[in-house]
């Protein structure tokens, strides 16, 4: 009978764990990580009211992705490509987001959606 040496037990633990840890989105080859990312940090929580979706839109010439809110008074997201938050485009108390991008709604152009989280509650 081998014996199973402590390096080898060591790998195999570690293995487990990163196999079991790189669940597989289901969102376009090209989405980037952070908004992968994003939606696995959504998938952690409960399930919101509507469930959570993600667009991806061309604004001011570049590629973008927008999260709409959660619900009620929650602002929604809107993200470049390095995953760095632009604006909130609506959402808030007022309704209107942040008064960054006022002109989102009115240019964003070639709406895809991204994913949707199909899960139940």
């Amino acid at each position: 009978m081998k014996k199973i040496t402590p390096i080898i037990l060591l790998f195999a633990i570690i293995g487990t764990i990163l196999l079991s840890s790189c669940e597989k989105l289901d969102v376009p080859s090209d989405t980037p990580l952070g908004i992968k990312n994003k939606i696995r940090a959504i998938k952690s929580e409960d399930v919101w009211n509507p469930p959570a979706t993600i667009w991806q839109y061309e604004y001011n010439g570049e590629i973008v992705y927008y999260i709409p809110a959660r619900c009620c008074d929650f602002y929604s997201e809107l993200y470049d490509q390095h995953c760095n938050l632009i604006c909130h485009p609506d959402g808030g108390m007022s309704g209107n987001g942040d008064g960054i991008c006022t002109d989102f709604f009115d240019t964003r152009t070639n709406e895809k959606l991204i994913w949707r989280d199909d899960r139940n509650d």
